[in-house]
């Protein structure tokens, strides 16, 4: 290795050894949503903006939310920040040094998952009744 030749082995782990599971996934969609409620707190900012600059402009802004690609938008954001939110909890869980066990880790992950998309339907179904 003085030679600066490459190492024949990883140094670390790497994707293509790890089979994928809940667990893992629900890491990812952890950072992935947080990054998306970014976003979604940007354009949350400008629908605002829109509507201190009057009714023209919140027309503007009703319209591309009413729309489709909007509404498509609108419920990932809503399915995000219900991820984010119950994953959370599951992590404050994990901080009291329970549910850490392999099969309660991944039943909670299933879990997380499954209460995300129920309770962001109910929240997109309440809102557009």
């Amino acid at each position: 290795m003085a030679d600066g030749a490459p190492s024949a082995h990883p140094l670390s782990p790497h994707l293509q050894i790890w089979r994928w599971t809940v667990t893992m996934a629900a890491s990812i969609t952890h950072r992935a949503t947080g990054l998306a409620l970014y976003a979604g707190a940007a354009l949350l900012a400008l629908w605002f903006a829109s509507a201190a600059l009057g009714p023209q402009a919140y027309g503007v802004a009703a319209g591309v939310v009413s729309s489709l690609p909007g509404r498509i938008i609108l419920f990932g954001f809503c399915w995000a920040l219900c991820f984010h939110a119950l994953n959370g909890l599951r992590h404050l869980y994990w901080d009291t040094g329970r549910g850490l066990a392999p099969r309660m880790a991944t039943m909670t992950a299933w879990l997380v998952y499954v209460a995300s998309i129920a309770i962001a339907a109910a929240i997109f179904a309440a809102a557009l009744s």
